[in-house]
């Protein structure tokens, strides 16, 4: 354990597991990451609420590791159209047989290749006075199984930083290719308000223009101005927003909250994620704000052949970006 004072940062075994634990006592805050399963930020406590869904089991999250806390989706977020890709002007096909993708109801490639990776390594761990914070890297060009099916070396170092309440995930990309390197990845955070009824929680959304999708949720390439007002009941919402040309604050912030009876979470994203989805299904007790770099299948041309935009990197280059989520009590 690394003490300092009110900031704490530990590590532990779960349910055979390797999990980091950040803690702001002063606020009562508690950041738990199963850094094994996708270093994936799976329960967020603040004064004893769980503010993420959050697995009964790490087992579970294990099986299920899209479903629960803050998971990555990388190289890719969301869906592609198919088992390929096109990149720098040629096409890739993905291999279902190396069984490291998943598929949506309809069998598309969807969420990428490391929501469930055991291959983070922790890089440090501390707390001081300031914050406790946990770096952890990815070195996606060592795995062979990940290079079959996206071969760019690559980098990620992801952070997580608890700060005054608030957690910080900070996510870096080094393109180690010889090549320019596209940057289509996000996250897909669970966030619940477990003291009030689901149909009673308003929402803030930040957009902007809605993207509008194919019956396969796919974009079509057209947009439309998003017509709700600043907040809204979440009842009767469609399941489903895809949000782009987000309003942003001065700092270059995109702010969405969910708030109910006993408090709001609110989760601003940087300005490299100019697209977020908004996924929040009648039947289940969340709302999901997905930060993101690029739309959805955004590795392929538009209807009529047109191309999304596309954020990438150079040989040699970076890409970085940060979310930030706070939970405050009413």
């Amino acid at each position: 354990m690394a003490p300092a004072a009110n900031y704490t940062a530990s590590q532990e075994v779960v349910d055979g597991e390797e999990v980091v634990r950040l803690g702001d006592a002063a606020r009562g805050v508690e950041v738990s990451i199963a850094r094994t399963i996708g270093n994936n930020a799976y329960a967020m406590k603040v004064q004893g609420r769980s503010i993420l869904r959050t697995p009964p089991n790490l087992g579970q999250l294990r099986q299920q590791p899209v479903f629960f806390g803050i998971p990555f989706m990388g190289p890719w977020a969301n869906r592609l159209e198919q088992d390929a890709y096109q990149v720098n002007g040629r096409r890739y096909l993905l291999d279902p047989r190396l069984g490291n993708f998943l598929r949506d109801g309809n069998g598309l490639p969807i969420h990428g290749l490391l929501t469930c990776s055991p291959d983070w390594e922790l890089v440090s761990l501390e707390a001081d006075d300031v914050s406790a914070r946990s770096v952890c890297r990815l070195e996606f060009g060592r795995h062979p199984a990940l290079m079959a099916q996206f071969p760019f070396a690559h980098t990620l170092v992801m952070t997580h930083r608890l700060q005054q309440g608030v957690l910080e995930v900070e996510t870096q990309l080094e393109n180690q290719a010889a090549e320019w390197l596209p940057v289509s990845l996000g996250y897909h955070p669970y966030f619940q308000l477990p003291e009030s009824p689901r149909d009673s929680w308003r929402v803030r959304l930040a957009g902007g223009d809605e993207i509008l999708l194919s019956e396969k949720y796919l974009p079509t390439g057209e947009t439309r101005p998003l017509q709700l007002p600043d907040s809204v009941l979440l009842a009767g919402l469609p399941s489903s927003h895809v949000l782009c040309n987000l309003q942003r604050g001065a700092d270059g912030g995109a702010e969405f909250w969910v708030e109910g009876g006993e408090g709001r979470i609110t989760m601003i994203q940087g300005p490299n994620y100019p697209v977020d989805v908004v996924y929040a299904p009648p039947n289940q007790r969340y709302v999901c704000f997905e930060p993101m770099a690029a739309t959805i299948n955004a590795l392929n041309p538009l209807p009529h052949g047109r191309r999304p935009e596309l954020p990438g990197v150079p040989p040699g280059g970076r890409w970085r970006e940060s979310f930030w989520i706070q939970y405050a009590p009413s």
